[in-house]
């Protein structure tokens, strides 16, 4: 059975496998799901990700992710353009859509400083950022993740902004809603003690 080969589902499970976060034995389940579809799901769900792919690019305001020249969050009329909330990648955008509560504008730098992994501010959007940087914005808030490197591009930016004149804030972090306090790491209760707010 060693010599046993099918080259093209090889290909296919190498493809799945190269994906982050699927490891051999679900590159192996998805190309066999796949080999299972009719040929039209399979030309279907191909044809999805080529068109993908071609159509979606950066929003030339935020850089989030679009299909259009904005995005709709910058095509919209009523948010407060005032309030920036600067993340790292597209998929925070929707995490915080998805919470519905923020009135403001967003800007995704795609990705955070990371030296060790060769990622400088030269390699994240933070030119686009500075340029958005006018009269009118009142505030940038840092949702950068809880990270090394998301601390550091958070602190980073900062210096960059204050001389500005705007005002920049950062994410509260602390208990989630339902924890307990005893499986709470001990930077996790810091931060929730320094972000403490009256009642």
């Amino acid at each position: 059975m060693a010599g046993y080969h099918v080259a093209p589902l090889e290909v296919l499970v190498e493809k799945f496998e190269s994906l982050p976060g699927i490891g051999h034995k679900t590159a192996q389940r998805l190309a066999y799901y796949i080999l299972n579809m009719s040929g039209e799901e399979a030309r279907a769900f191909a044809a999805a990700v080529t068109e993908a792919h071609d159509k979606i690019h950066y929003c030339s305001v935020c850089c989030n992710l679009t299909d259009g020249e904005l995005c709709p969050v910058c095509r919209g009329d009523r948010r407060n353009r005032g309030l920036i909330c600067v993340v790292e990648e597209p998929k925070d955008v929707f995490a915080i859509e998805r919470a519905g509560d923020y009135p403001g504008l967003y800007h995704v730098l795609h990705g955070a400083i990371s030296p060790l992994s060769g990622v400088g501010p030269d390699q994240l959007k933070i030119k686009e950022l500075l340029a958005r940087i006018g009269p009118e914005v009142e505030e940038v808030i840092m949702a950068t993740n809880p990270t090394v490197e998301g601390e550091a591009t958070a602190m980073y930016l900062s210096r960059l902004l204050k001389p500005l004149g705007v005002r920049v804030t950062r994410l509260a972090y602390g208990i989630p809603v339902g924890g307990d306090l005893e499986y709470a790491d001990d930077v996790t209760l810091q931060r929730a003690l320094e972000g403490r707010q009256e009642l």
